[in-house]
Parts: structure tokens; sequence; C-alpha cells
């Protein structure tokens, strides 16, 4: 089976205790020589220090590159790109770009009334900065706001055109959706890669809540299967099988990146890479 290279998400701390867990993740993650760091954006765009302030820490102290969320989402293009020069003057040239949730309230998206109006416009003033390299997000199973699955490759596409280098998927549970869905995108001409997003399951009752918000495919017998481990006090030993033999199968039809959603809790995440193949490379280096 081939090694792949790989890639982690984590998300900026709110409290003490959380600062801690962002830590211990990544000193857990970094020796395994990930490509890049993602750091996520507050909920309906808010606390954009947070994600600066956790972007640039792990930056610094991690020797690795960090690619910062950055979103439309309750804020003026001024404002939008007011901070996305602030993560290049960090040293921080690498964003992931998008739409961004609807503003808490709100059901649907709505731009600022001085804002972009959607991810490509974001994509496209970032990339005529020449100060960036872009990743975008890109979606399996058709995205809710999405009509069909054709519409979702043809907005993969529009962001791709924009000025992105490379898109990152949502989490799925089977092999064969992101399969057809990356045969589908090079029907349509899209050369970028596409990394799939990997999520080791912590809590299974969360990441299925948080899947059919999404519109990701839950097949039945691994729901009942999870359940049964959730009830057995088994979950960690599914999730790490689980999520490997994913990857493995994934490995196996020629891809070669992956990217981890971790939750900032990084022992699955670790123990499937380890079942991969990938080895401690380095140490982190100090906070301080």
């Amino acid at each position: 089976m081939p090694v792949p290279s790989v890639s982690f998400e984590v998300f900026p701390p709110k409290s003490i205790d959380a600062s801690f867990r962002l830590w211990d993740t990544a000193q857990v993650l970094a020796p395994l020589g990930p490509r890049f760091f993602s750091v996520t954006y507050g909920a309906g765009g808010s606390d954009q220090h947070l994600t600066h302030d956790a972007a640039e820490t792990l930056h610094r102290t991690s020797g690795h590159r960090v690619a910062a969320h950055l979103t439309c989402v309750g804020a003026s293009k001024d404002d939008v790109m007011n901070t996305a020069n602030k993560f290049a003057d960090a040293g921080i040239t690498d964003i992931v770009a998008l739409r961004g949730d609807p503003s808490k309230g709100d059901t649907e998206f709505r731009p600022h009334a001085d804002g972009f109006e959607d991810s490509c416009a974001l994509i496209t003033a970032l990339a005529n900065t020449d100060r960036f390299n872009i990743r975008v997000g890109a979606y399996p199973d058709v995205h809710p706001d999405a009509a069909s699955s054709k519409q979702n490759i043809d907005w993969l596409k529009a962001k791709i055109d924009a000025g992105a280098c490379e898109a990152l998927t949502q989490f799925f549970f089977e092999a064969d959706g992101f399969l057809r869905f990356r045969d589908a995108c090079a029907d349509a001409g899209i050369t970028a890669p596409i990394t799939p997003g990997i999520l080791p399951i912590t809590n299974w009752n969360s990441a299925r809540k948080f899947a059919q918000k999404c519109g990701t495919y839950i097949p039945d017998e691994l729901a009942q299967t999870f359940d049964k481990a959730t009830r057995d006090g088994r979950l960690d030993l599914l999730s790490v099988a689980q999520c490997t033999e994913l990857c493995d199968d994934l490995l196996n039809e020629g891809v070669s990146d992956l990217h981890f959603y971790t939750l900032n809790r990084p022992d699955l995440t670790r123990d499937v890479c380890h079942a991969l193949g990938v080895t401690q490379s380095h140490s982190i280096r100090n906070v301080a």
C-alpha cells in the first residue's frame, strides 16, 4: 500500500483548556510531517482574531505550513482582504477560501452589503493579490444548497478557474462516492488536485448530526455498526478500523493525499496515520 501525504485541520481555541488541547494536537501530529495544518474560522465568520492567533502560533512553533480559513460571512470586502493581508504579513500565505455558513439567526447565506457575493468573488480577489496559495472546499455528496451533483461540480470548476489550486472535500463514509466524484470532476475538465477529507469519528452522535446537516450519505449498515460500538464502548477501535479501511481503499485507487478533520482530538488521527505507514519525522518546537 502506498504511504500517503497527510494534512490536518484544527480549530482555534476559545478557552485556556482548549488552548492546551490545540497545543497537544500539534505536538502529536506535527511529527508526522504533514503538508500543512489548516485552521478553521468561527461559526458564522466570528472570532477571526482567534483564527489569526492560532494560525500564527502554529506556523511559528510547528515549522509547517499553515492554511487559514477565510470566509465571506458578515464582513465587507475591505475587512476580509485586510484579514487576508494580516495572515500574509504573519507568513501565512495559504488560505482555504470558503463562502461560509449563514450568520447566526439566518437560515441561508446573505452577503454583507459591501461584501463578496460568493466564494468565487473572494477567490478572484485573493488571486489578484499574487500573495496566496488558495484551497477551496468540495462536496462528493450533494451540498444542501446545490440542486444536483452536476451543480456541485460546476461550482467547483468555477472556483478552480477563479484561482484556486486544490480542493479539500467534505468528509464522507464510502470510497466509491468520492471516486465517482473525482472521475466526474476530471470529465468536467477540473485538473487541480482533489484531496479527500477524512473524519476519524470521536463521537458518533455528533458525526451523524453533522453529516445529516451537510448532506453526507450515511450507509445504514455503517450507522448500525457505530450505534452498537457506541453502546459497547468500542467506538475508538471501530473508528480506527473503519477510517483506515476507507483510506486504504482510496490509496489503492490512486489517491496520494489525505486531509484529516481532527476536531483537536489527535489520537485517532495519529493511530490511522500509523496504520497507513505515516511515521514520525521530526519534533515540534517549544511555544516560547
